[in-house]
């Protein structure tokens, strides 16, 4: 798995993630809440999968 996600956007997916997720736990959300999980993961390992399927990458390019 190369990394394919930027600072920025893995900063934004892990302060989604727990978000959902802290909002669900709190009762503020139904269960579906805990898909939170996804954007929480994706951006802990830097890798998102649907980003390689459409060829996204916002990882900075190495110099």
């Amino acid at each position: 798995m190369k990394a394919n996600e930027g600072t920025i956007d893995r900063v934004l997916r892990v302060i989604a993630g727990l978000a959902l997720v802290g909002a669900t736990i709190m009762g503020m959300l139904p269960v579906w809440g805990y898909i939170g999980v996804v954007p929480l993961l994706t951006g802990l390992f830097g890798f998102c999968p649907a980003y390689t399927l459409l060829g996204i990458n916002t990882c900075p390019m190495k110099k």
